[in-house]
């Protein structure tokens, strides 16, 4: 692969970052739920709001990361330490976007479904552009990774455990800070079970051209 080539399948990573944290940001300002690897920055965003939303999802990215090293240990390629600069930006986008999007109505309620479903929107195409530049995987995907390779599991069986328990250790915290579930709700749900579909049917409408233009 030539330098211009990599050059490029990195800025194109970089621009699905960018519209990943705009889908995270919209979803975070619906404020019905998240999706469920940003579930726990969320609800604890919401105990300490001092600390921004962007600034908490790079601190759990790079808790994913750690815990790829303490997984893999002697097999983690030193290459896959590029997740924690590239979640810096995804961190800054998420708060870029929380920031312009601060202004948009989340009442009545049918705002608050639109926020969710521009999310998925985002976040769909975000991914579905970095599944394409095909250079590193997100820090959340990589730790999936790690564990179904070092079980031996089919890595979607993992990928559902691990998302389960993300939302299941969102809401005991919640239970834990404010004595009540908050933070997780139906556009949690929503995004888990549509995410997938929107990254499947997105995907092979952008990859020829985004290849033709990463190839030329």
């Amino acid at each position: 692969m030539s330098k211009k080539e990599l050059f490029k399948r990195y800025l194109f990573f970089v621009i699905g970052l960018f519209f990943s944290g705009l889908g995270v940001a919209f979803s975070k300002h619906g404020g019905i739920g998240v999706t469920p690897i940003s579930s726990i920055p969320n609800i604890t965003n919401l105990r300490i709001p001092a600390i921004s939303m962007g600034t908490l999802l790079l601190i759990w990215n790079c808790i994913l990361v750690l815990g790829q090293i303490l997984i893999l240990r002697k097999k983690f390629k030193i290459v896959n330490l590029l997740q924690i600069p590239l979640s810096t930006l995804f961190g800054f986008f998420t708060d870029f976007g929380l920031m312009i999007f601060d202004k948009i109505p989340v009442d009545p309620y049918f705002w608050r479904l639109i926020c969710v479903v521009l999310g998925v929107l985002f976040l769909g195409v975000g991914i579905a552009i970095q599944v394409v530049a095909d250079v590193i995987m997100n820090s959340g995907e990589a730790f999936v990774k790690a564990v179904s390779d070092t079980i031996h599991k089919e890595f979607g069986n993992v990928k559902v455990v691990f998302d389960v328990a993300n939302v299941l250790i969102a809401i005991i915290l919640s239970l834990i800070f404010f004595g009540e579930i908050r933070g997780t709700r139906e556009g949690t749900i929503i995004a888990a079970l549509t995410l997938g579909f929107v990254v499947k049917f997105i995907t092979p409408k952008i990859k020829p051209g985004l290849l033709k233009i990463i190839k030329k």
